[in-house]
């Protein structure tokens, strides 16, 4: 299973210290305010101004955080049209398999409904099928139906289909759980590298106090306004991280549920007509 109770845990451990930067933060503006008789700044700059004044460090902060929100929606978008098509394809297969007599029709379906998960199980069980009829010489076609044929198959160890299935089963959650778990990489790591920009920032703002002796707004602004824009960046690819790694985790677990559904419903067959 996906680590959801982990990346809950670093987020809220995020929050804290977001929570207590940001506290520092407006202490420290709200002080050189009352120290200074000084009014609030006015805007005169945009995000972009602010941005191409920033320092090397915030500059190599704000391109990982950049660059952390494009893979991140790149495997949203992903796993989103994904995701899609294994619920419509997985719908389609089961239709299929339950009006089907022969497993050998079902078998003809599977190259048209590659993405469904239940194609890489249906076909795992089927090859263990034709592989133990093959040892007892039965025909090559397998059919759910034993009247459709002169000579009723038999399988030799139904434990043996089950593990066929249990291993495809792991293989194609294994598929479907690729690159999910980055997104709780994201969603953990992105909140505490906009903290780095945003101590940095304030470093930089005391460092500028003590060089000029000023203790006034528009001395320590630039550095705060690094600081924020940081932390805000940093949010901005964690928080969308967070919204669809949990979605998809759901998602996922109801593939899961699907595929051991099926599991049991093709043992079932199995051993009520070849055993």
């Amino acid at each position: 299973m996906l680590p959801c109770r982990v990346c809950a845990d670093s987020q809220q451990r995020a929050a804290d210290v977001s929570e207590a930067s940001l506290y520092t933060l407006g202490t420290l503006v709200l002080a050189l305010q009352v120290q200074e008789g000084a009014a609030p700044l006015a805007g005169t700059g945009n995000v972009v101004d602010i941005i191409s004044n920033t320092g090397p460090v915030n500059r190599i902060v704000l391109a990982i955080l950049l660059l952390l929100s494009v893979v991140s929606w790149a495997i949203i978008v992903v796993k989103a049209l994904s995701y899609r098509a294994v619920a419509r394809q997985s719908a389609t297969f089961l239709d299929v398999f339950r009006r089907s007599a022969k497993f050998s029709e079902v078998q003809a379906v599977c190259p048209s409904l590659p993405a469904s998960p239940l194609v890489g199980v249906f076909q795992a069980g089927y090859a263990e099928l034709n592989a133990q009829f093959r040892l007892t010489s039965a025909p090559a076609g397998v059919h759910a139906n034993p009247s459709d044929v002169a000579v009723r198959p038999t399988l030799k160890s139904l434990p043996a289909v089950d593990r066929a299935l249990l291993r495809a089963s792991t293989m194609e959650m294994n598929k479907l759980e690729k690159r999910v778990t980055f997104l709780a990489t994201i969603a953990s790591v992105a909140p505490f590298i906009g903290l780095f920009g945003t101590v940095w920032g304030i470093m930089n703002a005391f460092l500028k106090i003590g060089a000029s002796g000023a203790t006034n707004l528009a001395t320590v602004g630039p550095g705060i306004s690094e600081a924020l824009i940081a932390t805000a960046l940093g949010l901005f690819a964690a928080i969308p991280a967070v919204l669809f790694y949990n979605h998809f985790t759901t998602q996922v677990k109801g593939f899961a549920s699907q595929i051991d559904d099926f599991s049991l419903e093709f043992l079932n067959i199995a051993e009520r007509n070849f055993t």
